[in-house]
């Protein structure tokens, strides 16, 4: 360590108390955090990307410093869903320090990362007199059982009025106008629960497979299109009986 002239020329005081770092709640704990294990915690952090054409909110499940469950919800802009994607594959498994460190590609994620972690280095968790914490698949619960993010969607003119596209409940299918032609209730859809027993029913899976459209990294190469259909590079036979076991509990 170099120290400059002016500094080696002083004279030696001494430091008075110092009571170390002050302690902050983890999981109904008090803990003076001073390394990156200390820190534990399921908190969240919203960020945006530098026009503001879109969000994100992130969602960490931390164990000893470590990122055990990471939920990434994005609105308003397409890239930065596929953006997401990548991110739930990169946090899981990396330390707080080197999640804030990482690029997750997208600006609005990284900004939601560096929100979280202001969230969580000030012990302003949601698990924060939660003994234990949460449990990892707390995430899922956020989502409910139609695994569909909490969003709100309408739209209005002044020419024309209000209208509700999607809420909380699901899909808006119709409004309910009073005499006055105000807003007084709506017929709604629960899209994820909807879909979910469309493609478990026998007698809906057929028309639904012409809306059903597929991506993948890596096209099978088959001249036969009989060869094709058999190939299941898209979806694994242990997902289709997961995700089955997880709509019919």
């Amino acid at each position: 360590m170099v120290y400059s002239t002016e500094v080696k020329n002083m004279c030696v005081v001494h430091q008075g108390v110092h009571h170390g770092a002050a302690p902050i709640p983890e999981e109904a704990k008090w803990v003076k955090s001073r390394e990156v294990k200390d820190i534990s915690g399921y908190t969240h952090g919203v960020g945006w990307c530098a026009p503001q054409q879109g969000a994100c909110k992130l969602s960490l499940n931390i164990k000893e410093g470590v990122i055990q469950e990471a939920l990434i919800e994005t609105i308003g802009c397409s890239g930065m869903t596929h953006s997401a994607a990548m991110a739930c594959e990169i946090l899981p498994g990396l330390t707080v320090l080197e999640a804030l460190n990482t690029d997750l590609v997208c600006d609005a994620i990284n900004t939601a990362m560096r929100e979280l972690f202001l969230q969580i280095a000030y012990g302003r968790s949601q698990s924060a007199f939660s003994e234990d914490g949460l449990q990892i698949g707390a995430g899922l619960e956020d989502l409910g059982k139609g695994t569909r993010s909490m969003i709100g969607t309408t739209y209005g003119t002044l020419a024309k009025g209000p209208r509700y596209l999607e809420l909380t409940d699901g899909y808006i299918t119709e409004l309910g106008l009073d005499e006055n032609d105000e807003i007084i209730g709506y017929k709604y859809v629960n899209f994820g629960k909807a879909m979910m027993r469309t493609l478990l029913s026998r007698r809906l899976r057929a028309p639904m497979a012409a809306a059903l459209m597929q991506f993948a990294l890596l096209i099978p190469e088959s001249s036969n299109r009989e060869e094709e259909e058999k190939q299941s590079w898209h979806y694994l036979n242990h997902m289709r009986e997961e995700s089955r076991r997880f709509w019919l509990l």
